[in-house]
């Protein structure tokens, strides 16, 4: 559904109310005009990377011919530090529209930092935000931001070694792959058939959302890990295996060190990432490089993935409420979300995802479907923080320890974490 950008009728509706319970028959001489906003900003803050330069322009000028008089200031922010920063800004009321990570929102809400958009919903659009993309927007039944864009891992892998592997094609199945796997394992010149350490949890997380399951639940008002359910174990199996591929650290992340690094060198068959961390076209040529969902059990339904990205809010203490609710409105609009997906995002919508033209969006977007974010509780930075449980419980287990009670230690300890406030 095309979306129109708010009207400015903020001013306009207060002169009728104001004219109305005046006893004065004086004529309005502004009835009919188009509201004037000189003297006020909207400052912005988005994050390092998210949004291209011509997006930020674009953006600017149709919010200054939207309210003419307004003016909009678009800070870059760093993501590193930005929780302090954030949390000052929403104090000292520095910023009234601001990107937030999925992850980071339910904590902000809780904080009293972000306003309630629930009444403002309908209008942003947000009737045709796909379900999972939105969850991390609410928290206790009220819409606090709105999803923006967001993207997920695929298997990236070198074209060159799969060829020489006599494989054609890409799996569209678990097995698939794992036949795939095993053919590069015996390929002269391919030094591991796929880059995966231990302790990449996000891509465990999203097999776990495959399955239907979730890494920690709630029990009525408590949150407690969830490595013992069934789902987690079964996607434990799957993971255990495909890391039995790699000769990568069972006690590292993907960070350490960095994956990109290491695939770049050209003897690994593949390595499940995000789009930016496909090798540099100096390293590898770009049409080396292909894309694809990683599997799942049939041939219907990639595996789940974890969905990591941003949300757009508007500070609750705003002073120009209806002027940052107007940009959110075109932020989020057809012709911006668009754009995004352009830029090989994954929009806030279905009905956008045909934009999305690049080799990794197109193998991002199916799995999206099937994909999770966090928990969507404000303590969940307690268990995402080092030192990370998960990333502990999964190098446990791949180097021997025993699954059911190593996964009882960390869920207690996960539980630990999700009821202390931050």
């Amino acid at each position: 559904m095309k979306r129109q950008l708010i009207a400015a009728v903020g001013v306009a509706a207060m002169v009728v109310g104001v004219a109305a319970c005046s006893s004065s028959s004086k004529k309005d001489d502004n009835a009919g005009k188009p509201a004037n906003y000189n003297g006020k900003t909207i400052t912005a803050w988005l994050m390092s990377g998210s949004a291209s330069q011509a997006w930020q322009d674009g953006v600017k000028t149709d919010f200054e011919s939207q309210f003419p008089g307004a003016k909009l200031d678009i800070q870059i922010q760093k993501w590193d530090g930005i929780g302090a920063k954030v949390t000052t800004g929403l104090s000292d009321n520095s910023v009234d529209v601001l990107e937030v990570g999925n992850t980071q929102t339910a904590g902000y809400a809780a904080s009293g930092g972000l306003m309630d958009l629930t009444s403002a919903k309908a209008d942003l659009g947000g009737n045709d935000w796909a379900a999972n993309l939105n969850a991390s927007s609410v928290l206790d039944g009220k819409q606090y931001a709105a999803p923006w864009y967001f993207t997920n891992r695929v298997v990236i892998y070198n074209k060159a070694l799969w060829t020489k592997a006599g494989i054609t094609g890409t799996p569209k199945t678990l097995d698939d792959f794992y036949a795939d796997l095993d053919k590069l394992k015996t390929t002269q010149g391919v030094s591991q058939p796929i880059y995966l350490p231990g302790q990449e949890w996000y891509t465990y997380f999203g097999l776990i959302a495959g399955q239907g399951g979730q890494i920690a639940k709630q029990n009525g008002s408590t949150w407690v890990g969830n490595l013992e359910s069934p789902e987690a174990k079964d996607a434990f199996a799957t993971y255990q295996k495909l890391q039995s591929y790699s000769t990568a650290p069972k006690d590292k992340d993907e960070a350490t060190p960095e994956q990109t690094t290491v695939f770049s060198k050209g003897d690994v068959g593949a390595m499940i990432g995000l789009g930016w961390e496909a090798p540099d076209p100096k390293d590898i040529p770009a049409d080396q490089i292909g894309y694809f969902p990683l599997p799942g059990k049939t041939a219907d339904k990639p595996s789940g993935v974890f969905l990591g990205g941003s949300n757009l809010a508007v500070a609750q203490d705003t002073k120009n409420p209806d002027l940052a609710k107007g940009l959110l409105k075109i932020m989020l609009s057809d012709k911006y979300e668009g754009q995004m997906a352009t830029a090989g995002l994954i929009p806030n919508k279905a009905s956008l995802d045909s934009l999305a033209t690049t080799p990794f969006a197109q193998a991002a977007i199916p799995a999206s479907a099937n994909g999770s974010t966090t928990p969507n509780t404000p303590n969940w930075a307690n268990v995402e923080n080092t030192p990370n449980p998960i990333k502990d419980f999964l190098a446990a287990v791949l180097q021997g320890a025993d699954y059911d009670s190593t996964a009882k230690k960390y869920d207690d300890t996960m539980t630990k974490l999700l009821g202390q406030k931050q």
